[in-house]
């Protein structure tokens, strides 16, 4: 199957609703993972099979309509299941209050998305009805925000397939007809699917028990008489989590913005809102948010404040308006600062849209290949790699394209590659290390990627090197470059400290500030406890940059989280780095901050002798 992230709950929806229209029993079984036969009627039997972009599903039925079903079933993947890459909206005009596609936001908090209090539900003798008049409102809501939604109409799809699903259903009715009462069955049985997709290896996967748990609530509020919370207007709406029905109804053009305590950027909701341009933060965590209080948020710095400098906040919204507009005229202007210097801005990519998208991208200078890839239960072969290079070449114009070789490890599980468990993967066996052991993967890897170099610019970059003797190594593993541009990441301070004998027989390294953050101030970016300790814009990492950049002997390149801050590029491009990739959307915009800099002007010696992150801010 062709799909980005599988049979997730929108195509599953879709195959759930063909099947159920035939009088026929239909299973489905995932060839590549032995999972299944599970029964290809139910939405949360088919999502949490867990299929992924590449596997082979084999489907049977039989039943009077079994023919049909086969015939119209194989009809459904010819066409990827109906699932369509997402489309970014467009930017609205500058100057409405919302709807306008900015990163920063202030208003008063408007607090939802409380749990349904279900203490004062008095069950009855007639519980099993109480539930199929609940289903009955739920299924109506629904229908209506389906059919008011001509973009998102997939998602409320996939919401009454979870409604409706049959295994659910029976599970909800056994657990009443045991003497629970009708709130409490429900929840039980929708909370235990939620923790199934939770479990799931497939992070995009993961973020679909926000929708399981969308529609337990859009229940029990039936269930227990709980009003409807209305979209609030004019304020930022504060959730634990946001569902796709809640960022649909909202008013775009008078929300000011939704802050969204859990972390997480793939769930419906968030998708829905990003995509209707309403300004939005997630991961803000547990913060006490009083409502009514004013709060404001800048998702570009990752900044959340209760009870903010006003002034300061409506001036950087003005700012950012203008800076956005501007940006997207200019985009595809080189980046020349005011003293002359031309810094070459690129996009990452983990996804072929995001090369479709990029605006002004002077090529990309971070290929994740085990985000591209990342799904698949077989490892891909040369052929299959070697085109999505190409493709993702040709979306960028012909322009250098930067392979990053298989990274997985610590967060990055490579689901065709297990690993064994470690005490401390982010200091275990990631990156190239993993592959002294499996060489095989990385020189089908490697041969897809000088076929493709024949053809168009390309440049090859190993992660998480350490030693010279990882680097000899890895050069030996390539062979003859033949005009083949090397580099290697530079995400350890061992490796930043001596990167001039790492970059001895290179052509470049490029700076993953991420880890390098995290590996300096010994954080983990992933445990939200110790997260804002690892800033890449501790003195001490600009240190370690500074020195690779004076150091290395080679071009000097960027493409963590720093590059994608258009005022962190310019300290960057200060301190000697030439090259910078970026987040797609940012693009644009680092370029147009570099063209407004006169890097000679920068207190470069202030900022790697500051405190702390917050006073290299200041200077800045």
């Amino acid at each position: 199957m062709g799909n980005e992230h599988g049979l997730h709950a929108r195509p599953a929806a879709r195959l759930v609703g063909l099947v159920n229209g035939f009088d026929a029993a239909v299973t489905l079984t995932d060839l590549d993972t032995g999972r299944g036969p599970v029964d290809a009627g139910s939405l949360s039997m088919v999502a949490t099979l867990n299929a992924q972009q590449g596997h082979r599903l084999r489907v049977g039925a039989s039943g009077p309509e079994a023919a049909a079903a086969l015939a119209a079933i194989e009809q459904l993947a010819k066409q990827n299941f109906g699932d369509e890459p997402a489309v970014t909206a467009p930017v609205p005009a500058a100057g409405s209050a919302g709807g306008s596609g900015l990163d920063v936001a202030i208003g008063p908090a408007v607090l939802a998305g409380a749990a349904v209090d279900l203490g004062g539900y008095v069950a009855g003798d007639n519980e099993p009805g109480r539930l199929e008049d609940a289903l009955r409102t739920a299924a109506d809501e629904l229908r209506a925000l389906r059919d008011g939604s001509a973009e998102h109409g997939g998602i409320f799809d996939a919401h009454l397939a979870l409604l409706t699903d049959r295994k659910v259903l029976d599970d909800v009715r056994t657990a009443i007809s045991g003497g629970e009462s009708a709130p409490v069955a429900w929840k039980q049985v929708y909370d235990e699917l939620a923790s199934t997709f939770e479990a799931l290896d497939d992070a995009y996967q993961r973020e679909r028990a926000q929708d399981v748990r969308a529609v337990r609530d859009r229940v029990l509020r039936a269930l227990t008489g709980t009003p409807t919370e209305e979209a609030p207007a004019d304020g930022i709406l504060v959730v634990p989590e946001l569902d796709a029905a809640t960022a649909a109804t909202l008013d775009a053009a008078r929300i000011a913005g939704i802050a969204v305590r859990a972390a997480g950027t793939t769930g419906h909701g968030v998708i829905v809102a990003r995509s209707r341009g309403i300004p939005l933060i997630t991961g803000i965590g547990n913060v006490a948010v009083p409502a009514g209080t004013t709060v404001a948020f800048d998702a570009r710095t990752g900044s959340f404040e209760v009870a903010p400098d006003e002034q300061a906040v409506r001036a950087t919204i003005a700012e950012r308006v203008h800076e956005r507009r501007q940006a997207l005229e200019e985009a595809d202007r080189p980046a020349v600062t005011r003293d002359g210097r031309t810094i070459d801005v690129l996009v990452n990519v983990g996804v072929l849209q995001d090369a479709v998208d990029a605006r002004g991208a002077d090529g990309s200078g971070l290929v994740r290949t085990e985000v591209l890839f990342g799904g698949r239960r077989t490892a891909p072969t040369v052929d299959e790699q070697a085109e999505t290079f190409r493709a993702i070449a040709r979306a960028l114009g012909g322009k250098p394209i930067t392979i990053r070789t298989w990274d997985i490890g610590g967060d990055k599980p490579l689901p065709f590659l297990p690993q064994a468990a470690e005490a401390n993967p982010f200091l275990g066996e990631r990156g190239l290390r993993v592959f002294r052991h499996r060489p095989d993967l990385l020189r089908d890897q490697l041969a897809a990627v000088r076929r493709t170099a024949a053809e168009t610019p390309v440049h090859v970059m190993f992660p998480m090197v350490t030693t010279a003797d990882e680097v000899d190594w890895a050069l030996a593993e390539l062979g003859p470059r033949d005009g083949l541009e090397v580099g290697i990441m530079v995400e350890v301070p061992a490796a930043a400290l001596r990167v001039a004998t790492l970059a001895r027989d290179l052509d470049f390294v490029s700076i993953g500030t991420n880890d390098l953050t995290q590996y300096t101030t010994a954080a983990d970016r992933t445990n939200a406890a110790v997260a804002p300790l690892a800033d890449g814009l501790d003195p001490a990492v600009l240190q370690l940059i500074d020195h690779v950049a004076r150091t290395a002997g080679v071009r000097v390149a960027v493409c963590g989280d720093l590059a994608s801050d258009p005022q962190s590029a310019v300290l960057l491009a200060a301190l000697g780095v030439t090259e910078l990739s970026a987040v797609g959307p940012q693009v644009p915009l680092v370029k147009a901050r570099l063209r407004q800099a006169d890097l000679g002007l920068i207190d470069t010696a202030a900022v790697l002798a500051a405190r702390d992150a917050a006073q290299v801010r200041g200077l800045l």
